[in-house]
Parts: C-alpha cells; sequence; structure tokens
C-alpha cells in the first residue's frame, strides 16, 4: 500500500501547501487590516472549493465505472494525459511565483475588498478550487493506476493533514520554510511522477483501442521480473513502470521527463529579482450591507457546498442509469428468469438468485441465435451471484441449466434504442467432433512419424555414433513437441517420453528420470553410447507403446480450444526461460515446434473462431508470423539453434514481449469456444 501512496503523499502536501498558504495569507491580511469581520466570506469559498473537488472525485469515479473496460481504458487514459498536463503547468506556476506569492495575494484581497463581500468569496473559491480540482484529478489517475484507491488515498490524506499542519506553524510564524527550495524539490519528484503517469496513460490509450502499438514492446523483462515481487510493486507504485512498456511509453516517458526537468532545472537556477516594496494602500472599508429579511447568514455558505453536491449526484445518477435498480431473477427449473423485465441499454448488473435444489449454469442469450451475452457457472441452491453484461437492441432471454437436467429458457423482452452487441455464439461437442477427429489424425501420422525417428536414435546409440544420436534427438523431439496438444491424452505415457528431472530425490542421476531429456543431459554430458543405448530403447518402445494406445485413449474435445494457449504458455514458462534445457541448448528449437503445434489447432479450429471472432484470427496469425520470423533469428546457417542464454538482449526481450503478446491475442479463444448447453 505504502509504495502506492508516494505520489499522492507528495501531491497532497504540495498542492494542500499551495492552497493553505493563499488562505493563510488571505486570513492574514484581512486580520491585520482590521477586517476580521470578512473571515466568514473566505471560509464560505474555501468550502465551496473543497465541495467541488470532492464531487469532482467522485462524479470521475462513479461515471467511468458504467463504462465498458475498453472505455474505461481510454477514459482513464485521456483523463492521465489532463492530469499530467495541470501537474507539469503547476510546479512551474509555483516555482515562479514562490516569492512573490504574498505580496499578489494582498492585492487581490484589497480589490476584493473593494469590490464587495461576493468578490472576497470568490477570490478564495478560485484560489483553492484550482488546487482542489488538479488534486482530485490526480489522486484517481493514481488510484487507476495503482489499481487499488486505499494507498492513494492515505497518502493523500497525510499530506494534506502534513499540508495544513506547515500553514498553521507559518501563520502563526512558528515555522520558517524556504518556499523557493521546497517548491523545487517536491517540483522534481513530481516531473517524475507525471512522467510516469503520461506513459501509464498512453498504455490505457492504447489498450482502449485509441492509440496504436499496444502490442510493440520496447521494454519486456516479464520473463525474467516477477512483476508482483517487493520491488517491481514499489517501482510500479512510485515511478508508474513495469515490466512491460511499448515504445510509445518509453519515447514518451524518456522525452518528457529530459525536456520538462531540463526546462524546470533551468529555471529553478535563474534569479528572480526581488521586487521593490510597493507602498501601502489603506484599504477602502465597505460597509457591509444589512442581513436581508428572510436570508440567514448559513444560507450562502450551505448554498455553495450543496449545489456542486447535487449536480455531482445528478450526473453520477444519470449515468449509471437504471443499473443499481436491476430487479433479482431466479435461476430454477420453474422460475427461470422471474423477475427479468425489459432493462435499459447498455451495461447492465443482474443479481442472479439460485431459487432451484441443484447447482446451475445460468446464460443471457439470444433466443432466436443462442448466442450467449453472458453466463454464470456453478451457482449453488440459495446463493447470489451478479452477472455483469452490455446490451444492445434485440431480444434476451434467460437460460437455466441445473446440473444433471434440462436446460429451461426464460420468455424474451424487447430492449431497443441501443447500439448492436457483440455475443458468442455458443459451441456444442457435436461441433468440435470433426475438429477433434482432424486432430487426431494429426497426432496418429506425428506419433507414426516419431516411432521411426527414436528407433533411428537408439540405432546410432547402438552403433557408438554420438554425432548423430545428437542430431537425431534434436528431429525426435521437435516432433513430439509438435503434438502439444494431446499432452493430456497422453497420460503417463508423456512423463516415460519427455519427463524432468526436477522434483525426483537425485534429480539427474535418478533411476526414475527417463525419455528425452535422460538423453540430452547424458548426450550432452559426455556420457558413452553404451551407457545411454538402454535408455534410448526405452524412449523408442514407449513411443510404440503410446502409438498403439492413442486411438483408444479418451482425448476431451474441450481441450482442444484450452490448448490453444496452454501450449505457448509453456513454452514462455519453461522453453524461453530455458528452464528445461539439459545441454542441448536447443529450447528455441522446441518453441518453433509448440508454435507448428499451435498452427495445427488453430488451422482446424479455423471455421469455428472465424464465425465468432473473424478479426481475431488476423490479429493472431501477424503475432505468429511476427513470433516465428524473431525464433528463425536465433537459428544459425548449419541448422543449430543459439541457446537462450546466449541471446543478444535486445532479441531475447522481444522474443519475450512477442509470445506474450501472442498469448494475450489467444486468450479469448477457450472463452469462445467453450462448450455450452443449449438444450
Amino acid at each position: 500500500m505504502w509504495d502506492d501512496a508516494l505520489p499522492s503523499f507528495l501531491i497532497g502536501l504540495r498542492e494542500g501547501l499551495e492552497a493553505g498558504l493563499v488562505v493563510s495569507i488571505l486570513v492574514a491580511t484581512l486580520v491585520r487590516g482590521g477586517e476580521k469581520g470578512r473571515l466568514p466570506q473566505v471560509w464560505t469559498g474555501v468550502f465551496a472549493a473543497l465541495g467541488l473537488s470532492f464531487s469532482f472525485g467522485a462524479v470521475l469515479t462513479f461515471t467511468s465505472a458504467n463504462l465498458s473496460t475498453k472505455a474505461q481504458e481510454a477514459f482513464g487514459g485521456y483523463l492521465s494525459i489532463v492530469a499530467v498536463a495541470f501537474v507539469t503547468a503547476m510546479v512551474f506556476w509555483m516555482r515562479r511565483n514562490a516569492r512573490n506569492l504574498s505580496g499578489e495575494i494582498k492585492e487581490k484581497v484589497t480589490a476584493a475588498l473593494a469590490l464587495g463581500a461576493g468578490m472576497l468569496v470568490v477570490t478564495s473559491f478560485l484560489a483553492v478550487g484550482r488546487e482542489g480540482l488538479e488534486t482530485a484529478l490526480f489522486i484517481w489517475t493514481t488510484a487507476q493506476t495503482a489499481g487499488e484507491s486505499t494507498g492513494p488515498m492515505v497518502g493523500a490524506a497525510i499530506g494534506l493533514v502534513l499540508a495544513t499542519a506547515m500553514c498553521w506553524g507559518l501563520y502563526r510564524r512558528v515555522l520558517k520554510i524556504n518556499l523557493t527550495k521546497f517548491f523545487t524539490y517536491t517540483g522534481v519528484g513530481l516531473v517524475i511522477i507525471a512522467a510516469g503517469v503520461l506513459a501509464y496513460g498512453l498504455r490505457d490509450l492504447q489498450e482502449g483501442g485509441v492509440l496504436p502499438g499496444a502490442g510493440h514492446y520496447a521494454i519486456d523483462l516479464s520473463g525474467s521480473i516477477d512483476a508482483n515481487s517487493w520491488y517491481a510493486t514499489l517501482v510500479r507504485g512510485v515511478f508508474n513502470l513495469t515490466t512491460q512498456m511499448t515504445w510509445l511509453q518509453v519515447v514518451a516517458y524518456v522525452v518528457y521527463l529530459a525536456v520538462v526537468m531540463t526546462l524546470f532545472l533551468r529555471g529553478s537556477r535563474v534569479p528572480v529579482p526581488k521586487p521593490a516594496p510597493a507602498p501601502v494602500a489603506a484599504m477602502p472599508v465597505e460597509t457591509e450591507p444589512a442581513e436581508s429579511a428572510g436570508r440567514p447568514r448559513w444560507l450562502v455558505p450551505v448554498a455553495v457546498v450543496a449545489v456542486p453536491a447535487v449536480v455531482a449526484a445528478t450526473v453520477i445518477a444519470t449515468s449509471s442509469g437504471k443499473q443499481a435498480a436491476a430487479a433479482t431473477v431466479s435461476v430454477s427449473p420453474t422460475e427461470c428468469g422471474k423477475g427479468f423485465t425489459a432493462p435499459q441499454p447498455g451495461q447492465q448488473t443482474f443479481q442472479m438468485r439460485n431459487t432451484g435444489q441443484q447447482t446451475s449454469e445460468v446464460y443471457l442469450i439470444n433466443p432466436d441465435t443462442n448466442a450467449v451475452y453472458g453466463e454464470i457457472e456453478g451457482l449453488a441452491p440459495g446463493t447470489t451471484r451478479a452477472l455483469v453484461a452490455t446490451l444492445g437492441s434485440g431480444q434476451y432471454a434467460w437460460r437455466c441449466v441445473p446440473t444433471g437436467g434440462k436446460a429451461v429458457t426464460s420468455a424474451a423482452v424487447t430492449v431497443s434504442g441501443g447500439a448492436a452487441v457483440q455475443a458468442v455464439l455458443p459451441v456444442s461437442e457435436e461441433d468440435l467432433a470433426g475438429p477433434l477427429a482432424q486432430y487426431k489424425q494429426y497426432v496418429d501420422a506425428g506419433l507414426a512419424t516419431l516411432q521411426a525417428q527414436t528407433a533411428k536414435l537408439a540405432a546410432d546409440l547402438h552403433a557408438g555414433d554420438l554425432a548423430a544420436a545428437k542430431r537425431d534427438w534434436l528431429t525426435a523431439h521437435v516432433q513430439y513437441s509438435s503434438l502439444g496438444a494431446a499432452y493430456g491424452t497422453f497420460q503417463d505415457f508423456d512423463k516415460a517420453i519427455n519427463g524432468r528431472a526436477d522434483g525426483l530425490p537425485k534429480g539427474t542421476a535418478d533411476p526414475d528420470f527417463h525419455g528425452f531429456h535422460r538423453l540430452e543431459y547424458g548426450l550432452w554430458h559426455g556420457e558413452n553410447a553404451a551407457a545411454l543405448a538402454p535408455v534410448a530403447d526405452k524412449l523408442a518402445a514407449d513411443v510404440t507403446g503410446l502409438r498403439r494406445a492413442f486411438p483408444t485413449q479418451a482425448f476431451d474435445p474441450a481441450d482442444l480450444p484450452l490448448r490453444t494457449h496452454e501450449i505457448l504458455e509453456n513454452t514462455l514458462q519453461f522453453e524461453l526461460t530455458a528452464d528445461t534445457d539439459e545441454g542441448s541448448g536447443s529450447n528455441l528449437a522446441t518453441a518453433q515446434a509448440n508454435l507448428a503445434g499451435t498452427q495445427e489447432l488453430l488451422d482446424v479450429l479455423r471455421p469455428l473462431i472465424a464465425k465468432r471472432s473473424p478479426k481475431l484470427l488476423g490479429t493472431v496469425d501477424a503475432d505468429i508470423a511476427r513470433f516465428g520470423g524473431l525464433l528463425k533469428q536465433a537459428q544459425q546457417a548449419d541448422g543449430s539453434w543459439t541457446p537462450v542464454a546466449q541471446l543478444a538482449p535486445t532479441l531475447r526481450t522481444t522474443l519475450n514481449g512477442a509470445l506474450g503478446q501472442l498469448l494475450e491475442d489467444l486468450a479469448p479463444i477457450p472463452d469462445l469456444l467453450e462448450i455450452r448447453k443449449s438444450a
């Protein structure tokens, strides 16, 4: 929490001190000029500014919560840019005006007194309101960056309390501060923080689809640094720097920091001539008008504080629409959809309560096409869970599917006035039967090839040809790695064929260490052919056994969509980190085989994906081409592969980033092709 609190603490301290100095000078000027009766006008303006600031923060928080995910990203991105602009202007203004702040405020007070009570309220309102709005915006932006509000709110509160105490000390003349140095030092800190907020805001705009380049990473340390570690969290919280940053983020961060910091520090060195003391003018004393009949003294202060709150509440209520008032909808075989009435278009939250006796699944569907707009799985009897869905014009109904029971569909309701909303077409086991049959043919043919390759590998070792054994080991291992989607089906054969030494009592020397990785260790650690021949014989026998057993093994069709993401997830975890390397340095060859296996899966699933998200395939194909091209850069002219540890840092970072983006774009496929009950 404390790493997220520091930026807000700094902004609260600085902005609070700015606003407090203004108020202190206003009060001191009035007290010393014999105008203590005008102090309520100053406090009226101050409280009005505070009310406006809190209302502004509430509007930002509650209106953004009702936006779609992409709209929230764009909204947060735009406001981050605005916050950076405000903070940048603020640090330069205070650096320029810190020395002369008291004189300027006194002049404004004199002018306000001459114009009447209303102008004194306006003067204090504008002086404090500007700082309050900047503080609300920056704290909201910081909370969005941190992903939580506790740390930023605590930091801001501590900063504001400390600023209040400092202003009281300055007013009572028990504290002396060199304001020029104070605002220079805090300005440097805020410029650094603002650079991070700018980078974060641009990333939000990229993820919201406003700016391009979301998948083009200049920095990607996710493969070597845990983003949730204490030091990564500290850097992210204080500086808004993450383990993955796009080119746009990095360029904007560096350019902003270089230009703004240079101008700020250069300006802080320029001596500001001390202004000649102005002659003290007598304050014109204006008689206060008598209090109007029927208008109590508290009316104006209460009104100026209440009006912003009422306006904010109106904006929030308007943006929320009828979402908060969504009725509870029943889920059961006999009451499916009870309580469901025609909702408003836009994002809506439904409270789904299982009033039946069985755990159920529930889907919000288009009754004509069975397209799914939202779903809850495993809703236990007597429990309630929220389902959030975005609705457009069209027909909507609920489908309740009790465990082991028959699906029940509610009466349909019509929503009008909204834009078209994309839904997910349901997938059944029958839909996946064809792709599954094609993929099983691919695996069966691959196992036949693998059987011949492992037999040749064993023959190499029986002949004492270690060089040929190394070549044939890589060929066979790459072939096996291209069958990744079937790993879950291979059962115990996979452990025997491709098991690792991790977790074994004696590691690589353990007698239960078999298969490809045991051979790899021996071939690249100087073991003789005679010692490795029995290991190769067992590998060949296990592959033969797998080929015979595979046609009768159960292959869950739901595994196909899952494996489109899981294969390359393992590649990122094990191959691009060289975690599975036992000496051959061939992790990138394995990664290329995993990519080929993923492409085969996508090919058999392509018709189903195209009907549900045609644009997704184009994005994924481009990601695959990019990652495959980067892998080829690591392959030598003679066909050998550069070990991961010997890759150029830039290429390794780019590989991790490209695979990370590919995984991000593959992530929707398991949900798109999830088997859903429709009857």
